[in-house]
């Protein structure tokens, strides 16, 4: 089971392994800025179902971060993002944060 301390030590590391930005920077910008660089190191590489490798990547330190934030309340942490309770449960169990 996860506990507030494993989420905090979880993104506490997230946040050490990121590089230091300079100038303030929106989601997105990180986001296209990560993905030309993920298709120029695969230098003509084939590759398939990105969408589900961003997902896998960004979805936990989104849910670690929902979650502390509300202080583990699931209901709060769901209305946060905008999904069903049930839903949140499921994505909390398949990235093993529950």
């Amino acid at each position: 089971m996860t506990t507030e301390f494993d989420i905090d030590n979880s993104l506490d590391q997230l946040a050490t392994e990121a590089p230091e930005i300079t100038q303030q920077q929106s989601l997105r910008d990180h986001v296209a800025e990560a993905m030309q660089q993920y298709f120029h190191d695969l230098d003509g590489q084939d590759t398939k179902e990105v969408y589900n490798l961003v997902m896998a990547e960004v979805e936990p330190p989104l849910l670690m971060a929902a979650m502390k934030y509300t202080r583990n309340n699931q209901s709060k942490t769901a209305a946060l993002l905008g999904l069903n309770r049930g839903t949140l449960r499921k994505k909390l169990k398949q990235y093993n944060l529950l």
